[in-house]
């Protein structure tokens, strides 16, 4: 059984309004729960208008560390960019698998959010009444589809996705830089003899960008 896990926050620096899970057993989806939550902080405009979670919504909801209890029990948990959820949530007993960094070494070259990543693999899914995208049980059908897909297409375990979330992922685009936004295979292409340059001089590199560059450069 692998939980898919998801949030809704005050703003990308955390404080949750909501959580929700869906259980993928069997290519099936099943059991699903939600719970809006008292954040420890004001709702951001951005965030707000994003999710249409209210102050009024959460004002007399439990705190997370009172609701987090109902989502234990998984060997694994699953998120669209888990190291956000992660982040984010209390300390979960179990391995955590990325559905975002699994997509990106199956399918290079892509948009990576959940929902591109529905449309552009054609999926389709159930979602529950009444609830939007942005909504932590509606993201959670989204992102159960693109887990389910991502098995068949890849043959992966369990224990090998969490290997593979845990070790760094290429970086498609620049995040930085004269060729920020700009796809790292077209600059390695273009101008190899920048990235060589990055190699040498930055003394200070992510995991992320050293792999990057050791790849396009032939050292990988």
């Amino acid at each position: 059984m692998l939980r898919v896990i998801d949030t809704e926050t005050c703003g990308l620096q955390g404080g949750i309004v909501e959580v929700a899970s869906v259980d993928v057993i069997d290519g099936k989806i099943v059991n699903p729960m939600s719970h809006l939550v008292r954040p420890d902080r004001p709702i951001s405009p951005q965030a707000m208008a994003i999710h249409r979670i209210t102050e009024a919504m959460v004002a007399d909801k439990p705190w997370i560390e009172e609701v987090i209890p109902h989502y234990y029990g998984s060997t694994w948990y699953v998120a669209h960019n888990a190291s956000f959820d992660r982040r984010v949530l209390p300390e979960m007993p179990g391995e955590w698998i990325c559905t975002m960094k699994l997509a990106r070494r199956l399918w290079p070259g892509i948009q990576y959010s959940n929902m591109a990543l529905y449309k552009s693999r054609k999926l389709s899914v159930k979602t529950p009444d009444g609830l939007h995208h942005h909504r932590a049980l509606y993201d959670c059908y989204i992102t159960a589809a693109l887990l389910i897909d991502i098995m068949a297409a890849s043959g992966w375990t369990p224990d090998e996705m969490a290997d593979i979330t845990g070790r760094p992922a290429l970086l498609t685009v620049f995040p930085f830089g004269k060729y920020r936004g700009k796809a790292v295979a077209e600059v390695a292409e273009r101008d190899p003899g920048y990235l060589r340059w990055l190699y040498n001089n930055l003394d200070k590199m992510s995991p992320e960008l050293r792999l990057t560059l050791r790849h396009y450069l032939g050292e990988a």
